[in-house]
């Protein structure tokens, strides 16, 4: 059922692009929001006070205080009770508005529960940390035709795509492989507020324009911007590539499985994380990983511990982790530090 409009809304109900008629399918608007952490909170607060109807929230991880600099849905309780950040943001959205409907999930997007958890959405949008997990957020999408925005920040850095299957490039033509060797996470390059919140309004203004009936009016384009150097570019008239190996080909590899790690149970209290063709620079994750733990390193294996955990990298970018068997804390401590 829509929600009821209340004077909440009056200030966007008045911008005409949006009117009576744009915040009536607002209400009715379902959306789908995997991960929460600061690009996804500041998705899920602008999107909620915007009058959305239903916010699904996935996300696997929980508050910490490193995250209250830049994720504006938490606070200092939530970092104290250590809560999944899916259930702490439902219950910070229910006290601004609690017209809306929130349906968290402490879960891992997998190819096994993709069906269920993105379904019966509008629109999906990304808040997560890795191509993995964008991968199968774009083969989901566009096997299903479900529109989605790409959205991801770094450093001072910050990056966003409409993707309209069917009707422009998806995320498998541009970016046809993952970056190659290790990259950038906000854990070992960190990231400013503003690169989080210029790409949250950017995403957040397309979805609107979406969900209100405004298709014609969103961005047909990647959209970079780093914030400290002023640096902006933007590829234009992207269409879909007909060799795309998704929107293309229609193989659907990450969908299948085919293109996530190999995560497996290793020994008594930890796990072994296989991520195919990743080189590691064994000196310059040294360089990245020192301000986060001790660290030490010789030709075929690199040690890092940060309590209670313990890492073993190697050459091809496998890992054991020590310190847990939840594969799901594993995978977010790879994410985090390596990068994936």
């Amino acid at each position: 059922m829509p929600l009821e409009l209340d004077d909440r809304y009056s200030r966007q109900v008045l911008f005409k692009e949006v009117g009576l008629e744009g915040q009536k399918r607002l209400a009715g608007a379902r959306v789908a929001l995997v991960g929460c952490g600061a690009t996804g909170s500041a998705l899920a607060l602008l999107l909620a006070r915007s009058g959305l109807g239903m916010l699904r929230i996935l996300d696997r991880d929980y508050v910490e205080l490193s995250n209250l600099q830049r994720q504006s849905l938490f606070d200092e309780k939530d970092a104290r009770e250590s809560l999944p950040k899916a259930l702490a943001a439902a219950r910070q959205i229910a006290r601004f508005n609690s017209q809306i409907a929130v349906e968290p999930h402490v879960a891992d997007l997998t190819p096994a529960n993709c069906a269920e958890l993105l379904g019966n959405v509008d629109l999906i949008l990304d808040g997560t940390d890795n191509f993995e997990t964008r991968y199968l957020i774009n083969d989901h999408a566009v096997k299903n035709s479900v529109a989605w925005i790409y959205s991801a920040a770094v450093g001072s850095y910050a990056v966003t795509l409409n993707i309209l299957p069917g009707e422009t490039a998806c995320l498998a033509c541009v970016f046809p492989d993952p970056p190659h060797g290790t990259v950038e996470t906000c854990e070992t390059a960190g990231i400013l507020n503003s690169a989080v919140n210029l790409v949250a309004s950017l995403a957040a203004t397309e979805a609107l324009k979406y969900l209100v009936g405004a298709r014609s009016r969103m961005r047909r384009s990647l959209l970079s911007w780093d914030v400290w150097s002023n640096e902006r570019a933007e590829v234009s008239a992207m269409r879909p590539l007909e060799g795309c190996r998704a929107c293309g080909k229609k193989e659907f590899v990450h969908l299948a499985g085919e293109g996530r790690p190999h995560i497996t149970l290793c020994g008594r209290n930890s796990v072994q994380i296989h991520e195919r063709q990743r080189p590691v620079d064994f000196g310059e994750m040294q360089k990245r990983l020192e301000p986060h733990g001790t660290v030490r390193h010789n030709e075929f294996v690199l040690k890092f511990w940060h309590e209670p955990y313990e890492m073993t990298l190697f050459p091809d970018g496998r890992a054991i982790i020590k310190g847990t068997a939840d594969t799901a804390i594993a995978r977010s401590l790879y994410a985090r530090y390596v990068g994936s």
